[in-house]
């Protein structure tokens, strides 16, 4: 005899699902990536290999791609609905399906935002259907819209890099709701994990493509009342689909100073790096000066910023010890 599911469960805006759950639900999604692909969308110190995108990022390619559909179907109901009034521009049929990919530093949300972006601009032959030609998939960083260096030292804010008042929430939000409008080509400035600055002079362009992936710690913030105490449309707003990369506090830490020593090993190396110098004292030395920065910086912006955005996601993906995504919770609509 069925059990009637608890109350909570029943009334919640999420459904719940384990990793075999929601693996169950890739259908017969095919995998088109090879191991050697994985191996190279995979970030420093992340753990992501095909088994993972077979049972997490195959079941979720899927749900995009019809999320995709019904969105392209609806923008064609609403200019059949506007029809002759909306002028010659009417709805653009090439805007863009925006994804917003949030989570804390270390957390791995930049290698899911790469494995999406690759599964989505793959073509795909639907189950009855003809096989669909490629999507330009674009992926873009919030770190271009980083104040520079020397605008965050002058404000005092070096200290609160990767806060929210450090980045152009403005000129984000702007470039987000231009690519959105279908404009030709913009812009965005580009930002250098090398140097640790905004390169001066050197811009990324995007052109029109039928997915933007916006990967960022506070991209799923909700805009902050403006001195005249109305409240703006944000850059989540613009979002169809948002994913936030979760784990517990402690591993996140412990994924971050694992991160660091494999950086200190590689790309601190380099003379040019501006973490060269933690290359120059003992091992245990530059760890603390990596707690540190932890405790100090990415902790507290993760609980007070990053973390308080969790909700606003349509899907979480809650990781283990091991880097592996262990449950996902999906909003319902």
């Amino acid at each position: 005899m069925p059990t009637t599911p608890p109350l909570a469960a029943a009334t919640s805006p999420y459904v719940d699902l384990t990793r075999a759950q929601w693996s169950a639900l890739r259908d017969h999604t095919p995998l088109t990536l090879t191991a050697e692909e994985v191996e190279r969308l995979r970030g420093l110190g992340d753990v992501v290999d095909v088994e993972e995108v077979v049972d997490v990022y195959l079941p979720l390619s899927r749900l995009l791609n019809l999320y995709i559909a019904a969105h392209s179907g609806l923008r064609g109901a609403l200019n059949t609905f506007l029809g002759a009034a909306a002028g010659p521009a009417g709805v653009q049929p090439g805007t863009p399906f925006v994804i917003g990919v949030a989570g804390s530093v270390a957390v791995g949300k930049s290698t899911t935002a790469r494995v999406l972006r690759a599964l989505l601009a793959l073509p795909q032959a639907p189950s009855g259907g003809a096989v669909r030609p490629p999507r330009r998939v674009e992926l873009v960083t919030t770190d271009g819209f980083l104040l520079p260096n020397a605008e965050l030292e002058r404000r005092g804010l070096m200290a609160r890099k990767g806060f929210p008042e450090s980045y152009d929430r403005r000129a984000l939000t702007r470039f987000v709701v231009d690519v959105k409008s279908g404009r030709p080509e913009v812009t965005a400035p580009v930002y250098s994990h090398l140097s640790y600055d905004i390169v001066p002079g050197e811009r990324l362009t995007v052109r029109r493509p039928d997915i933007l992936i916006v990967e960022g710690l506070n991209v799923l913030q909700p805009t902050l009342p403006g001195k005249d105490g109305r409240t703006r449309i944000g850059l989540a707003d613009h979002f169809d689909f948002s994913v936030y990369v979760d784990a517990r506090t402690g591993d996140i830490e412990q994924w971050y100073l694992d991160r660091f020593r494999k950086l200190r090993a590689t790309a601190f190396q380099n003379p040019d790096s501006y973490f060269r110098k933690y290359t120059q004292v003992p091992e245990e030395e530059a760890l603390d000066y990596a707690r540190l920065m932890w405790r100090t910086i990415n902790q507290p912006n993760l609980e007070e910023n990053v973390l308080p955005t969790r909700s606003r996601a349509t899907l979480v993906l809650r990781k283990g010890e091991g880097h592996k995504v262990q449950r996902l919770r999906l909003r319902k609509l």
